[in-house]
Order: structure tokens, then sequence, then C-alpha cells
């Protein structure tokens, strides 16, 4: 079954199109080199929590946006193949001062799919 690359993004709002611009370059990327699938979303309608929720996940500032994306790969082995070539593209540009959001508030991760319908 499926994998999926999972990830959480504080975004400072003013930044925006140069994250959108980024990422459509990073999923071109990755789909010439074999995901399955490569989605960014804006949230929309997302709450603060009581004990936890997608803006306290990434310590949301003042004047930023979450973003939900994730990536699909036809296997967890396909996905460490995709990964590896992906990173040594020369079109990505993987500097942490060049990114428009805190990488360090970044929340990834990568998923067994168990249900797919």
């Amino acid at each position: 079954m499926a994998y999926i690359d999972g990830f959480l993004i504080p975004v400072p709002k003013k930044n925006a199109a140069k994250y959108k611009k980024m990422c459509a370059l990073a999923g071109k990327v990755w789909m010439d080199h074999g995901a399955l699938g490569f989605h960014e979303c804006v949230a929309d309608d997302v709450m603060y929590g009581k004990y936890t929720s997608f803006p306290q996940g990434v310590k949301l500032k003042k004047g930023e946006q979450v973003w939900f994306s994730w990536i699909v790969y036809k296997s967890r082995k396909d996905r460490d193949r995709v990964n590896a070539k992906a990173m040594k593209d020369p079109r990505l540009v993987c500097d942490p001062k060049a990114m428009p959001f805190d990488s360090k508030r970044m929340v990834f991760g990568g998923f067994k799919m168990v249900v797919d319908l």
C-alpha cells in the first residue's frame, strides 16, 4: 500500500507567494523522480484547541498561516529512493536561511497508509 510523507509548516503570510512558488518547483522535482502525488494546502478552518491543534503544533505566531502538505509514494522503499534523488536534484536549493518559513517549527514524518478509499 502507498506511503505518505506529511508536513505541518508555519508560513508567514507575507511569504505565502514565495512559499507557493518554492513548493511548485519542489512538487515538479518530486513528481519527476517518481512521487505519485504532491499536495500543498493552506489552513482555512483550523482553530486553537484546548490541548493541541494545528496552530499549536507549529507554535504559530501572529501573521503566520499553517500549511498542511503531503507527498504520496508507492511504498516506503520507493519514498526513500525518490527522496534520495530529489535531494540531489540541482533544481532544489536547500539553504535553511533562504526558506520562506521557520524550518525549526516544521512538523514532519512518514506514514504507512492503512485505509485508501
